[in-house]
Order: C-alpha cells, then structure tokens, then sequence
C-alpha cells in the first residue's frame, strides 16, 4: 500500500479583527509568541494576548481603514537558521498586499514573534515594526549578531519590562542602540517593574503602541513621549519610561453623518 506524503504546514492569516473596513488603507499583522526550537503547531491560546492589542489597534485606527490580522505560524519554533516565524511573517506581509492592494503595512509581535517582526522588517510594504518584549538570543562571539540593516527607513518602537525574566530587556537595548546608529527612527520604552507579559501596564503599553501605529503608518502626530523618544540620543530615546495612566495623543473625534429626513 503506497505511503501517503504528509501535506506541507502553510501559515495563514486570521479572520480580520473586528469590523473589516469598506476600504483598507493599511493593515497590522499580529505575530504571537513562539518557541526557540519546536516543530509542534502553535499552541491556540498564544494568539489570545495579541487579540487585545488587535481590538485596540482596529478601533483607534478605524477612520484611516486600519485591517488587523493575526498571523497563524507553521510551525511553534524558530528553530535556528530556518528562521520559520520571520518567514511567516514575510509571507503574510506579501499575502496581505494580494489581499488589500498596495497599503502599507506594521509588523507587530510579541516576544519570538517580536523577533519575527524585526527580522522581517525589511519587507517593500513595511512601514514600522512594533517589538513588545522581544525574545532575542544570548550574545555570542561566534555567531553573528542580530540583524538590523534591514529596518533603514522603518519606525521602529520597542517596549520591554524591566522585570522581564524571560526575554532580557538589556538584549533589546542593545539592539535598539545599533539600529539607531543607522536609523534614527527607532525609538524603545520601559515598562518599570512589569514583566514579560506586559500585564501592571497593560492599558498603557495598548496606548502606547496605538499611538506609535497611527502616527508612523497614517502621520497623524505623535504623543509628545514618543516625539521625544524620537528625538532623542541614545541611550535617552532607548530607555524612556513608560509613564503610569498614559493615553497617547488626542485625535479628533469623527466627524458626525449628517441625518437624513424624509
């Protein structure tokens, strides 16, 4: 009896978050967490974080015709040179275009999938990369360091817990601080006391990263600690606070249909 081949994983793109807009005129792909090395699906419930974020995003952008999709891995791992989550990402940011057309588009992950969204930010249609808590590997002599050419001409906002005991916040301001070289629009904030999930602030970092999205994707203004972060030098504008109760920049609020009589 002839052996059936096993069908090839594909990533694929969530349903759209929230109401779908009549007109796109930008999209944010969500990248979830993953793992250093796993060739298990992802697990479900790593998606249900970045759905938060994905409500967040999808409401405040809403006038500018803001999608949001969640990114569905192949595979749970990173799994050394493969690099199969920034694969996916890339993937999804081309799947995206066929979808919606030439808009542009915000790479945003969470821990590996952090990672992910710095590794692909390079892509033609990325306009800005978010990293929250970014996983990043140990620093090693003898192997090369993690790329960061490629985010030239992208904004680029990192948020990262000092508590955080699972991703080493002071590997992503390192990070941080070699791209700014090249890019000075790269801008990292602290989250003090909080840990890996981003959780004490939570309302905060959801501003915070709103904020960064609609001004670096549709150039509404940005708050005035994410114009500072900016502009500032490092290491200033790569360990800015996070402040407690922030809410980002005021937008003006739609403006009202008029009502039809009759």
């Amino acid at each position: 009896m002839p052996q059936q081949a096993t069908p090839a994983r594909e990533a694929r793109l969530g349903r759209a978050i929230g109401p779908e807009p009549t007109t796109v005129g930008g999209v944010v792909l969500l990248l979830p967490r993953g793992a250093e090395s796993s060739a298990r699906r992802p697990a479900p419930l790593t998606t249900a974080s970045l759905r938060a974020l994905g409500r967040t995003l999808a409401r405040t952008g809403r006038r500018d015709g803001l999608a949001a999709h969640v990114v569905h891995y192949r595979y749970r791992g990173w799994n050394g040179a493969q690099a199969q989550l920034a694969h996916d990402a890339s993937w999804a940011a081309d799947e995206a275009l066929r979808r919606y057309g030439d808009v542009p588009i915000c790479l945003a992950g969470v821990g590996m999938g952090g990672r992910a969204a710095l590794h692909a930010g390079g892509h033609d249609a990325v306009t800005c990369v978010v990293a929250l808590a970014p996983w990043l590997p140990e620093d090693d002599v003898a192997a090369p360091p993690e790329p960061v050419k490629q985010l030239s001409g992208r904004q680029v906002l990192i948020v990262h817990g000092t508590n955080d005991e699972r991703s080493d916040p002071e590997l992503s301001f390192r990070l941080a601080a070699r791209a700014k070289k090249a890019n000075r629009d790269v801008c990292r904030f602290e989250v003090h006391s909080d840990g890996h999930g981003l959780r004490q602030y939570r309302s905060e970092v959801l501003a915070l990263t709103a904020d960064f999205v609609q001004g670096a994707m549709f150039g509404h203004p940005f708050s005035r600690p994410v114009q500072d972060a900016l502009a500032a030098p490092p290491p200033l504008g790569l360990r800015m606070p996070l402040a407690s109760g922030f809410q980002g920049a005021r937008r003006r609020p739609a403006k009202a249909r008029p009502s039809r009589t009759g």
